[in-house]
């Protein structure tokens, strides 16, 4: 079972949440770009854990992560990926994300009160779904 440390790093030089995400993401582009399409949700899983090791980022691969219900531990959920104990992530190898990915992924997050996570998906090209467990707007662009 893993402790959880929820919201930004504190740590002097640590990644930004942000920073550590466009991180994964890159990894999933590289992946995609070297393997492509077809492969089991495993093997980008494998990959990604490779990848992600060369960028020198921790990541644990099917690790237990608590569910709370009423601020009650009521069982443990598995993600694919659980990166610098703070991002979950779920990988798909299928031909396209569809609403209930991106909604089973928000369910994660708010039942392991986890902050942020990305749903990733190494179809025909890569789809990428970053999802928080309280709204968040995006901003606008200045310009």
């Amino acid at each position: 079972m893993v402790g959880l440390n929820f919201g930004q790093s504190t740590e002097k030089g640590a990644m930004s949440d942000d920073e550590l995400t466009e991180k994964i993401i890159a990894c999933a582009f590289r992946v995609h770009n070297a393997l492509g399409a077809g492969f089991s949700e495993k093997v980008y899983e494998n990959s990604m854990r490779v990848a992600l090791n060369h960028e020198r980022i921790n990541v644990k691969r099917q690790v237990a992560i608590q569910v709370y219900f009423e601020g009650e531990v009521v069982g443990e959920f598995v993600p694919d990926l659980w990166v610098e104990d703070r991002v979950l992530v779920e990988l798909k190898a299928v031909l396209s994300l569809q609403k209930e990915h991106e909604v089973q992924l928000v369910n994660y997050l708010t039942a392991t009160k986890v902050d942020i996570g990305l749903l990733i998906n190494f179809g025909p090209s890569v789809e990428i779904k970053r999802k928080f467990r309280t709204y968040k707007p995006k901003t606008k662009a200045v310009g």
